[in-house]
């Protein structure tokens, strides 16, 4: 009866070699080099196939269990935690959390097969890219370039409702320099995130955004009237000297684009596992325990040393409740009102600058809510009325300033003195 032998091609291409050594064709020494071997291997080959014949070229581990194989109980184990907790996670997070919690090292690939097997995973299929896109290559240090953006999404997988996560990363380096949960990508929840973002780690260079709303004029008719118009991001990036970047495609900002696959990944998995289902828990986790583990496996060396963040100067530290706060330009109308979003805003009679009628005030709306006028750089006071002042057909005040000093000058003060006296002194003089 014939046997089928399995050979590899290793194996197929030495064994002419071991044969003609065998033979006496030519010495060890030769074949150790034709077969890539040492001689003593050589010699040892040799003397299997004088006794064992072809069989002699197989490996002796050939069809036998591997000494490093799981143990079935193992196997089990890890079936029944990943079916339990992990059933959605890919095989390189439920190994990473298989050594972290349960204490069980595995490696990924091998974990990949067995999840293939156990049908909690199906391979990818080859990535086709139909489309062209040149690479551009990182900056050269740390807060050069911070890409940002937001992404809405169920964070909570139903716990609370969706929401928007704001999230910074430096391009020199993929650092995750900070994360924000809001609840929209508006004005006020960005200016949070920067305002934070400055005071912990300083102003960087500049900043790489989309053209959302909020960052960019995207009205034809606002760019056209005025095509040097800033929206209130650029006004108050502006102040601060931080330069505004803004890409034309998401490809372009790619870094942060792939950050949010992986945040919608790995965050909404680390967040369910924690049971947390609130903004604030949320906020707190994922800048004090999410963004050192992160930053520590996938951040990189930077091309160069050094930190280009520069700390706000005492000034706009003390300005930022100004920097960071909605303006907008109104007139002051005939009874010295300020109207403002159907709000009514009655300036006093004192202010410290002179108010006349049309004159453009300055309304900044603060982060904490309350409002501030100002003109010519001057805060104004003011009350809010709480409904539309009635029409005065005759206002008896022209004009709003100081109050009149009640100092009154003697009787020999140069005011109270005629212009006939007055030259007459000066001609004695």
């Amino acid at each position: 009866m014939a046997t089928h032998i399995t050979m590899s091609e290793k194996e197929t291409r030495r064994y002419p070699v071991i044969k003609d050594l065998v033979d006496g064709k030519i010495n060890g020494t030769e074949a150790a080099k034709k077969c890539m071997l040492s001689v003593r291997q050589v010699k040892r080959l040799k003397a299997r196939t004088r006794d064992e014949g072809v069989v002699g070229m197989l490996h002796k581990s050939r069809g036998k269990r591997s000494n490093r194989r799981i143990s079935e109980t193992n196997v089990e184990r890890m079936r029944t935690v990943i079916t339990e907790k992990y059933h959605d996670f890919g095989p390189t997070f439920a190994a990473e959390k298989l050594e972290e919690v349960h204490h069980i090292a595995i490696g990924v690939e091998t974990l990949r097969l067995l999840m293939i097997g156990w049908e909690l995973w199906s391979p990818k299929p080859r990535k086709k890219n139909g489309q062209y896109h040149a690479w551009r290559e990182r900056r050269a240090r740390y807060g050069e370039l911070e890409q940002f953006d937001g992404s809405h999404h169920d964070w909570f997988e139903g716990r609370a409702p969706a929401c928007c996560l704001l999230a910074s990363i430096d391009d020199a380096t993929s650092n995750l320099t900070k994360l924000q949960f809001a609840g929209y990508e508006g004005v006020f929840p960005v200016y949070r995130f920067w305002w934070e973002y400055s005071e912990t780690h300083g102003k960087p260079v500049s900043i790489y955004l989309d053209r959302h709303s909020t960052y960019k004029q995207n009205k034809k008719k606002s760019v056209l009237d005025n095509p040097e118009a800033l929206t209130q991001f650029e006004r108050a990036m502006e102040k601060l000297g931080v330069e505004v970047v803004h890409a034309y495609s998401p490809q372009a900002k790619g870094r942060v684009e792939r950050l949010f696959g992986t945040l919608q990944d790995r965050l909404v998995k680390e967040l369910r596992l924690r049971g947390i289902s609130t903004i604030e828990e949320a906020n707190r986790y994922a800048n004090e325990e999410f963004i050192p583990r992160f930053n520590a496996k996938f951040s990189v060396t930077a091309q160069k040393r050094g930190d280009l963040h520069r700390p706000l100067t005492a000034g706009e530290t003390k300005a930022l409740p100004r920097i960071f706060s909605k303006h907008h330009a109104r007139r002051v109308l005939n009874d010295f009102t300020i109207r403002f979003e159907s709000r009514w805003l009655q300036l006093s009679e004192e202010q410290p600058a002179l108010v006349c009628r049309k004159d453009k005030a300055l309304i900044e709306e603060w982060l904490d809510g309350t409002i501030h006028l100002y003109l010519r750089e001057k805060e104004l006071s003011f009350q809010e009325l709480p409904e539309r002042p009635e029409k005065q057909n005759a206002p008896r005040v022209t004009a709003l300033a100081r109050k009149g000093s009640s100092w009154k000058p003697p009787s020999d003060h140069p005011w109270k003195r005629s212009y006939k006296t007055q030259k007459q002194m000066v001609e004695t003089y």
